[in-house]
Order: structure tokens, then C-alpha cells, then sequence
């Protein structure tokens, strides 16, 4: 493994002390009377107090430092007077150990009273301290120049994902978006528990991946030798809970789809969903406008919210729209009655990306999906889906070609999905039977199974019933103002990282060669590379195994090509 200067360094203040007999992890409980929140909210001058934290910052003036401790509240200044921690002869605990051994990053404990400094800031006057884990790498902290502004963050996003750890740890807003996304969770429980609505859990590795049109993630049950999926949707397991004879059942889960990546979406997500009994469609529309009021209200203190250039109000009610409205609007077409051909030459004539093995529903998805979907900002019901996009969903009652659905559109994104469920078995059999058609036509989102046992679970019956799925991520995107997903996740999905490589500096003249072009004639960069022969062999055989370049014969000759 290779170490940095700093590494190197810490490394061996921590063999120094190891022999002082000072152990950088000690197991016993540490037990602190306040957080830094605390100490300020209930400032005391005089009164002793017992903090634990991380060192983020420190002025050391000989016998004298003022520091900060971080703890998962927020900051405390702390003051270290030599003599006020070592009152004997004794100094090696400040000079040695405070001064030449801790580092920033280091967490310790600290007893101590409170003071107000000259320039009336809130201090811990430092009485004792011990160190209570070392930290061996250094924190990616951001410098501040004379004038007092910072440079040098850590902001790289796919370095601050790959190591969420430290992006907590030194920027302190990241930590305010997951406070955040906890404060949703809580509030959108309490909302359904005062309700009297109850919590489950439904399987995650499932027989068969329904509820949803995705592709599934596939892995292997040895012990029962089949395969399973990951679950891409709950919905049909929560509605067997409501056969059961449960009136309103809701969960929170972690749900897969083998799909792309973009700002908005990742394989692994976060959906809740909520079925209530003898309830419809209608009823469901109020009760999602009323929970969102209720949510935002929770994580932010107001219905209000900005996204990007957007500015949003969750306070109820919403606009209602119908689907065959909105594309009427936005693109002069009406897709009542219409066949899968007309769609699809509508599609074209558009400018749409289409093709044969689309049905109707999701000819008419691509449409509204291109061309009306991003004109809601407002939160917006999108109303009456075609039958065809909506294989779970119950049948118009005023007219057969649509769905009792809705859609909730915000800031052209959508996050609510519900209809008044589908509870007619032979229905039910009809609709999954046409998405095997689809699914062989080579849609490969349709589904390729029929769950029987759902169908068998209907045929018991299940009372009037409405559904509703959240996407929990991107929620909290619109209540937080992130456009990219990957920020409300603390460890979203990420390419494998690649290990830096070591390159001697004769390697490093050939790769920045092939940089500039590549392939190039490997006579022609040996010569510009000026290396001796010997210098020039050992750096292509270094690149070549540290695929970093290659050599291709070919009838022109040999080229040394950039990998």
C-alpha cells in the first residue's frame, strides 16, 4: 500500500504513542454530558461539562491553542491552556501529546468549563482530555486564505460519493440533506399511523418480479436450487395483506431495477407504498396532497420549495389534468380511439424514437413522457391513463379505454403513481395475459411472468382498494433542491474505482505522447519520446502491464495505441 508523506507521518505518531503507553483505541465507553448543540442552546459560564468529538481545527500559540470539536450536532470552540491541563511538573500531555501527537481528524474526550472569551464567543476551557481514536488519513478539510475565505473543498462529486464517510464528516450541509430525508420519513409515518394504518415488510427476493414493469435484477437460491429477483415493486404482496382482511397497509422499501442511471434515477431506490380499502382514486388525490402539505411542512417549515430555477408549493389542493387533455394540449393530438398504428405514425410524425415492438401504452408513455411531462412544475394530478399503460389498475367507471390512475407531476418529474386497484381476477388474468404478448413482441419492460398466486389470491376477494407509490429519493430531491439523485443517497451505485497507478517518469513521457494522439507509429513516438532504446523497452513493457498502452501490428507497421 502506498502512503503519503501525512500517512507516513501519523502512522508513526501512532507507534510513539503505543510506547508512551497511550492506547489510540481504547474500548471503554466514554460517557459525555453534552453535545455541542447543547452546550450552547444551555450555556452555563462556570459549569463543568464533559464533550466527545472530532479535532477539526486548531491555532496552537505555545502554551495556549484554541480548537474546534465537531460532533454529529455541529461545532464547539475549546480552549487548551497548558497549565490548566498539566498542573504539576509533568507537561507531556500538552506538550507532547496535544501539541506533536493528535492530529486534525482525531477524535477525543474532553472535560472542561464553560467561559465566554473577550470576543464573546461560547469556549470549553479544557481541564482534561484523552484520545479516544486516531485517525491515520487526513481529513479533505477546506483551507482559508488571510481574508478568511475558503478554497480547496472537497467537492468533487464522484470523489465525495465514493467516500460519503468524508464528505459527512467536512461539509456539514451534506449532513443537513440526510437530516432531512429522515425528517420525511417520520413525517410521512406519523401522518399514516395517526391514521391507523399499519407498517409491514414484504419479501425483497421474490419468485416472481411483478407490480411493476422494469427488468429485474436475477440471483440463485441454492438451497432451494431456483432463481429469484430482486423486488422491483411491493404492490402485489401488500395487496394480498389487504385480502388478508387489513384495512390500510404501508411500507418503505428498497426496490431494484436493472435499468440505466441518470440525475433522477438509480438501480437501487427507496418507494413507499400505501394501500387503504373500500377507498378509490379520488379519495386518494386528496389524501396525497394533504400528506405532501404535511411532509414539507415537517422537513421545512413551510409548503414552500425551490428547485433549480422552480419555485413550488405543496400547499393543497393540486390541479387535475387528464392524460388525453395534456397531450391534446401540448401537441394538438387526441389518442381517444386511436390504434397502435396511428400512435405509433403519430409518435413519428412528432420526432419520437419509436419502433415495432412498442403497444399502445407505451407509444402513448412516449409521447407524454417527450412531450407534456416537463411542462408541470406545479404539483399537477395527470389524470385517466389509458387501459394500456395500466395493467393493476381498475377500469374507468365512466368509460372502458381508461384507468381509474393518476400521476403526480412536480417540476416535470413524476412522484406519485395510484389508481383505484384492479380487483376483478378474470380482469386481472386478461390484462397480465396481454403484457406476455408485449413482453414477447420484445418489450422488455412488459412482464414475462403471471403471478398465479396473486390471481388466486383476487379470486378470494379483495374489497375496493386504493393503492399509492412514492419515490422516496426523489422526493426529497424537490423538498432539498438536489437535481441529481445521487445526492439524497448516501452510498449510491458508482462505477468500480480505478487504482491509481504508479508510472516512472520515462512511462509517464510515452503516455503523455499518447495523449496528445493515439495510435501513433511506434517508431515515430520512440523518436519523439528521446529515451535510449534500453529506457524506451522497460517503459513500454511498464505500460503494457499496467494497461496503460498496447502494441498493435498491423500491414502499416507496428503502432502503440492509448488504452
Amino acid at each position: 500500500m502506498q502512503l503519503s508523506e501525512q500517512e507516513r507521518v501519523r502512522r508513526d505518531k501512532l507507534a510513539t504513542l503505543r510506547e508512551m503507553g497511550i492506547n489510540p483505541y481504547p474500548a471503554a465507553q466514554f460517557d459525555y454530558t453534552h453535545t455541542s448543540k447543547q452546550v450552547k442552546e444551555n450555556f452555563k459560564e462556570g459549569e463543568k461539562v464533559v464533550v466527545a468529538g472530532r479535532l477539526v481545527s486548531r491555532r496552537i500559540q505555545g502554551k495556549a491553542s484554541f480548537a474546534e470539536l465537531q460532533d454529529g450536532e455541529g461545532r464547539i470552540q475549546v480552549y487548551f491552556n497548558r497549565d490548566e491541563i498539566c498542573t504539576g511538573e509533568d507537561k507531556t500531555l500538552y506538550n507532547e501529546v496535544y501539541k506533536k501527537l493528535l492530529d486534525i481528524g482525531d477524535f477525543i474526550g474532553i472535560e472542561g468549563e464553560l467561559f465566554t472569551t473577550q470576543v464573546g464567543e461560547q469556549t470549553i476551557k479544557v481541564l482534561d482530555f484523552q484520545l479516544l481514536s486516531k485517525a491515520l488519513k487526513p481529513l479533505p478539510l477546506p483551507k482559508k486564505d488571510r481574508e478568511g475565505n475558503e478554497y480547496d473543498g472537497f467537492h468533487d462529486a464522484e470523489q465525495r460519493y465514493r467516500q460519503r464517510y468524508a464528505d459527512l464528516a467536512v461539509n456539514p450541509d451534506v449532513k443537513e440533506i440526510f437530516k432531512k430525508r429522515s425528517a420525511l420519513f417520520t413525517a410521512m409515518r406519523d401522518f399514516f399511523n395517526a391514521q391507523g394504518y399499519m407498517e409491514v415488510e414484504t419479501p425483497i427476493l421474490q419468485s416472481i418480479p411483478g407490480g411493476a414493469a422494469a427488468r429485474p435484477f436475477i440471483t440463485h437460491h441454492n438451497a432451494l436450487d431456483i432463481p429469484l429477483y430482486l423486488r422491483i415493486a411491493n404492490e402485489l404482496y401488500l395487496k394480498r395483506l389487504i385480502v388478508g382482511g387489513f384495512d390500510g397497509v404501508y411500507e418503505f422499501s428498497k426496490n431494484f431495477r436493472n435499468e440505466g442511471m441518470d440525475r433522477t434515477h438509480n438501480p437501487e431506490f427507496t418507494a413507499m407504498e400505501i394501500y387503504v380499502s373500500y377507498k378509490d382514486y379520488n379519495w386518494m388525490m386528496e389524501f396525497t396532497e394533504n400528506l405532501l402539505e404535511h411532509c414539507a411542512m415537517k422537513v421545512n417549515g413551510t409548503t414552500k420549495a425551490k428547485f433549480k430555477d422552480h419555485h413550488v408549493d405543496f400547499k393543497a389542493p393540486y390541479k387535475r389534468v387528464t392524460m388525453t387533455d395534456a397531450i391534446i394540449e401540448y401537441t394538438g393530438f387526441d389518442i381517444t380511439g386511436k390504434s397502435e398504428e396511428e400512435l405509433r405514425k403519430a409518435a413519428l410524425d412528432m420526432g419520437l424514437e419509436v419502433d415495432e415492438t412498442m403497444g399502445k401504452g407505451k407509444l402513448i408513455d412516449e409521447i407524454f413522457g417527450e412531450k407534456c411531462e416537463g411542462n408541470y412544475i406545479e404539483p399537477t394530478f395527470i389524470t385517466d391513463y389509458p387501459k394500456e399503460m395500466s395493467p393493476l389498475c381498475k377500469e374507468h367507471r365512466d368509460n372502458p379505454d381508461l384507468t381509474e390512475r393518476f400521476e403526480l407531476m412536480v417540476c416535470g418529474k413524476e412522484i406519485a403513481n395510484a389508481y383505484s386497484e384492479l380487483n376483478d381476477p378474470i380482469d386481472q388474468r386478461e390484462r397480465f395475459e396481454e403484457q406476455l404478448k408485449l413482453a414477447k413482441k420484445g418489450d422488455d419492460e412488459a412482464t414475462e411472468f403471471i403471478d398465479y398466486d396473486f390471481l388466486r389470491a383476487l379470486e378470494y376477494g379483495m374489497p375496493p382498494t386504493s393503492g399509492l407509490g412514492i419515490g422516496m429519493d426523489r422526493l426529497i430531491m424537490f423538498l432539498t433542491d438536489n437535481p441529481s439523485i445521487q445526492e439524497v443517497l448516501f452510498f449510491p451505485q458508482m462505477r468500480p474505482e480505478k487504482k491509481k497507478v504508479e508510472l516512472t517518469e520515462e512511462e509517464k513521457i510515452v503516455l503523455e505522447l499518447l495523449k496528445q494522439e493515439s495510435p501513433q507509429e511506434l517508431e515515430a513516438i520512440k523518436s519523439a519520446s528521446g529515451l535510449s532504446n534500453k529506457k524506451w523497452d522497460k517503459a513500454i513493457k511498464g505500460l503494457r502491464s499496467k494497461d496503460q498502452a498496447t502494441v498493435d501490428k498491423t500491414d502499416e507497421g507496428l503502432f502503440v495505441k492509448l488504452l
